[in-house]
């Protein structure tokens, strides 16, 4: 009896160790598939990453470090003179304030008229709407390069090129199209019958389109609204024609201070200066990330 029982149970227990063995047999295979995928993460963490931490340290560096020592070596002193030479060379005050200025009064009324417009051509109905999209859809194909040449004529005539206007009234400009783009693309998402419904209690165009329609559209406005955010602040070729006096200098023009005689460049304050940009706009950014994240799902899929 003691034999046969010994064997039955040794013959009990070998299938549920099988069993018990499998499920981690089973996560093993798993996480050998998903190796490549990790290691193809890290590496674009890497690639990603490398950058912005060789500007944080760069930041820190003399000119001889930059012309004497390695690109992988560490500063020899830790000290915030590159940032306060920055700050006073390129005068990134009076820049930031320039910048902002421009870019926020730019961006609020884009995306003012950019909604009302993708709203009249989404929501409403009226004979050439399609046409009127086109014709804003075909903006996004003009490169900016050919249309400076005649505002800069345009802005002339009219008296303004000492000013910050050709800013404002080009980044209005030139981000409408794509603004109209995306907020009609949200727009398709709303149902119809939400302003069939406040049509029938009373309300008025404007009142669907304040009261409704822009509390709807807050993530797709986050998201737009960030996106030409980036791409106006970090604009050089605009800036650059219409705003190159000393009083009237963006950010981006700022920078273009820390080049010297002959070809030379103040690499640390240049760092310095680059490293206050970016990592602004990356806090900004990650702030904002949920937000962006909604947006661009809100649009995806039509209700």
């Amino acid at each position: 009896m003691s034999t046969t029982d010994s064997t039955r149970v040794v013959s009990t227990r070998g299938p549920r160790a099988d069993r018990i063995r499998m499920p981690r047999r089973r996560r093993a295979r798993v996480q050998l598939r998903r190796l490549p995928l990790w290691i193809a993460i890290a590496a674009l963490l890497v690639i990603v990453g490398y950058p912005l931490v060789w500007l944080f340290l760069g930041s820190f560096k003399t000119q001889r470090e930059f012309l004497e020592e390695p690109t992988w070596a560490l500063p020899q002193q830790w000290s915030f003179e590159n940032y306060t030479t920055a700050w006073q060379t390129a005068d990134l005050g009076t820049a930031l304030f320039n910048s902002a200025i421009t870019v926020l009064p730019a961006l609020f009324c884009m995306l003012l008229f950019g909604t009302a417009a993708a709203f009249a051509l989404e929501v409403l109905v009226w004979k050439g709407r399609g046409t009127v999209l086109m014709i804003f859809l075909a903006g996004i194909m003009v490169p900016a390069q050919m249309i400076l040449l005649p505002l800069f004529s345009a802005y002339f005539q009219i008296g303004i090129t000492g000013s910050l206007w050709p800013l404002f009234l080009t980044y209005t400009a030139t981000g409408m199209p794509l603004t109209v783009f995306l907020m009609a693309t949200y727009f398709r998402a709303i149902p119809r019958e939400v302003f069939e419904a406040a049509t029938l209690d009373g309300a008025t165009i404007y009142r669907q389109f304040f009261s409704i329609a822009l509390p709807m559209m807050k993530n797709g406005l986050f998201t737009v609204g960030l996106v030409q955010f980036f791409f106006f602040w970090n604009d050089l070729l605009i800036a650059l024609t219409f705003a190159n006096s000393g009083n009237l200098r963006t950010l981006q023009v700022a920078l273009l201070n820390f080049n010297g005689n002959f070809g030379t460049t103040q690499y640390g304050p240049l760092f310095a200066a680059v490293s206050i940009n970016v990592f602004a706009l990356l806090i900004i950014y990650l702030v904002l990330n949920q937000s962006i994240q909604k947006g661009l799902t809100a649009g995806a899929v039509k209700g």
